[in-house]
């Protein structure tokens, strides 16, 4: 449990300063920051659940402080369906639209881009 929350803190606190830099860099008007963290994190995933779970380089341990705490803690899933609504609520279809569909098929590109790396080391 001190793993999986050691690992959470961490993957919150980076996920803040990326969702910060996105911001900085891409502006407010979309959640840039949000898309970004949800891809990363689905690519870190893929790479994560292969290294750790199929290849067991590392013990249980560490796998739930990565895979639990970490990426569960980086990952924004409940934050991107909230702007998603706010997007929709908002009368923006096609941003609220694209940002679904974005988000969904970037997010599953990245998993399966990360197993694929992870399995070429």
């Amino acid at each position: 449990m001190i793993a999986i929350a050691l690992g959470g803190a961490l993957g919150a606190i980076a996920r803040y300063w990326l969702t910060e830099l996105s911001s900085t860099m891409f502006g407010a008007e979309f959640p840039y920051g949000t898309l970004i963290v949800n891809v990363l994190g689905s690519l870190c995933l893929g790479f994560a659940f292969v290294l750790l779970s199929e290849r067991a380089l590392v013990g249980p341990l560490w796998r739930s402080a990565v895979i639990v705490g970490f990426l569960g803690a980086f990952t924004t899933f409940s934050t991107f369906s909230l702007q998603a609504f706010d997007l929709i609520q908002q009368e923006r279809f096609l941003a609220g639209g694209g940002y679904i569909v974005g988000s969904v098929v970037a997010s599953l590109v990245a998993v399966g881009a990360g197993m694929i790396l992870a399995k070429q080391i």
